[in-house]
């Protein structure tokens, strides 16, 4: 799998709704920033995926404009604009912000997603 296909398989995974999915992609020592909370443990980071399933619900997530800014053989990172849509109590939300996310590939030779910084557009605050 390449780092372009795990950033691909992420996105698909979170789309999932299940969080053992997205936990397949991530380093062991993976930490999000998000805008309102630092996650450094899975159980972090699968705590803060689950309650955003449950407030949006039938979420879908995508990457757009995805720009790979530093790749090597083992670390790749990546810019993009994130967007969502899906239901908060019955009524249609979407919106989007910025993403950065960086992988790097484990022993087993895996690309591995170890960082992700999502924030909302400055004209979205």
């Amino acid at each position: 799998m390449t780092y372009q296909q795990a950033l691909d398989a992420y996105i698909e995974a979170t789309n999932s709704h299940d969080f053992k999915q997205v936990k397949q992609i991530l380093a062991d020592h993976a930490i999000y920033w998000f805008t309102d909370q630092t996650c450094t443990t899975f159980d972090q980071i699968q705590n803060y995926f689950e309650t955003a399933w449950t407030i949006i619900q039938e979420e879908v997530y995508q990457a757009r404009d995805v720009k790979w800014i530093s790749t090597d053989e083992t670390s790749a990172t990546c810019l993009y604009t994130y967007y969502y849509e899906g239901y908060i109590n019955g009524s249609f939300v979407s919106g989007s912000g910025r993403a950065t996310n960086v992988f790097v590939k484990n022993d087993a030779n895996e690309w591995k997603l170890v960082h992700e910084h999502l924030s909302p557009h400055p004209d979205a605050v």
